[in-house]
């Protein structure tokens, strides 16, 4: 990370971690929500929603952890290749999330942005792997 940058590394790692403990926690407050979007071809949606939810967790901690950082680290990544396929099927479905504050209908540039935003916060994490 280039010198300029560097100062933004750790007050992004707790962004980051915090919005993954977020995240999960919200997996086990509304999982209808989660479950909408997992793909079909995909067995038993809640317990993949309270996993998931329960693996963001668990990444949040650990990255803010700096004996567990470099694995909770890599473990997001597997973690957000592992939930790829619930952004490809939201984005190529259609999907309405019923139960959605301001409505179930996400927009088109809504869901096929989650499909790069994956990219994104991958190479995130991945900026805590040497940690």
């Amino acid at each position: 990370m280039s010198t300029g940058l560097a100062r933004f590394k750790r007050p992004l790692l707790y962004v980051m971690a915090l919005g993954y403990v977020v995240a999960g926690l919200l997996h086990f407050v509304v999982p209808q929500l989660y479950g909408q979007i997992v793909p079909p071809f995909l067995p038993a949606p809640l317990a993949l929603v309270y996993l998931s939810g329960l693996a963001e967790v668990v990444v949040g901690i650990g990255l803010l952890v700096p004996q567990t950082r470099r694995a909770a680290a890599w473990a997001t990544i597997a973690l957000l290749v592992a939930i790829f396929p619930a952004n490809v099927y939201m984005a190529t479905s259609g999907v309405v999330v019923a139960g959605l504050p301001g409505g179930g209908d996400p927009s088109a540039v809504v869901r096929w942005g989650r499909v790069p935003l994956q990219g994104v916060l991958v190479l995130w994490a991945y900026q805590y792997t040497g940690d």
